[in-house]
């Protein structure tokens, strides 16, 4: 395979005067990781065996050309594959990156025990795939989700602390997962999510939904309202 030179980010940030109703800190303009991916930009860029505590997958690395106000960028994202995913539909989640939850163990989001919990129900199965995508603070980047947070701590709940940060509520699209999927030969899958807009888009994408899993976990009290705005003002699916 010939060496590929390292991806631009598609992502930026300006400061702005600081806002008075806010923090003291100044606002960020970043513009959301998925913009609008087209199926021919999609390349699969380097596969490899990748044993991990849930048994071993197989990591695929993809790299997709994106357009935003007719700027070329690049999106990364990976997808971790164990078994036969090809005789059946297979278990799928599409997992949103998350620092603070996923390597730090943060308390105020279900993402991690979301991330295990995905990876544990694929080993007990002995197929699937992960989609992991660079996503984070559903698309705002890590820094405005961490003046989100403070926003939060004012009293905010995360749809209104996104918004008065001047974002939408959740800027990603899930384009790309399912062009990694046709990609990886799957166009019919089950798939681990609470979110209906994840449906939406794989469907969209020619890639059929035989059954959407529901992907709850025990919320940490730090974590009710987060999960509480999730379901009201986000749409997500919740059992209670």
């Amino acid at each position: 395979m010939e060496s590929q030179s390292p991806p631009s980010r598609i992502t930026s940030s300006t400061s702005e005067p600081e806002d008075e109703s806010g923090p003291h800190r100044p606002r960020l303009t970043t513009q959301p990781y998925n913009q609008t991916v087209t199926a021919d930009a999609v390349q699969q860029i380097a596969s490899a065996e990748f044993p991990t505590r849930w048994g071993t997958f197989r990591i695929y690395g993809f790299r997709a050309e994106s357009d935003s106000n007719g700027d070329r960028g690049v999106e990364e994202a990976v997808a971790l594959v164990m078994g036969d995913v090809h005789s059946a539909p297979p278990l799928v989640r599409i997992h949103s990156q998350c620092l603070t939850g996923d390597v730090f163990h943060s308390l105020r989001c279900d993402c991690r025990q979301q991330l295990e919990m995905a990876l544990a129900m694929i080993r007990d199965l002995g197929a699937g795939i992960l989609i992991y995508e660079q996503q984070e603070g559903r698309g705002i980047g890590l820094m405005a989700k961490l003046q989100a947070y403070e926003l939060q701590d004012a009293g905010l709940d995360t749809v209104e602390a996104n918004e008065r940060l001047g974002f939408k509520a959740d800027h990603r699209d899930f384009v790309l997962p399912g062009q990694m999927l046709k990609a990886l030969g799957v166009s019919r899958v089950r798939l681990l999510s609470n979110n209906p807009d994840k449906v939406e888009a794989l469907q969209l994408a020619g890639v059929e939904v035989v059954e959407r899993v529901p992907c709850e976990v025990e919320a940490s009290p730090h974590a009710e309202e987060y999960l509480k705005t999730k379901k009201e003002k986000l749409g997500h699916l919740f059992s209670s």
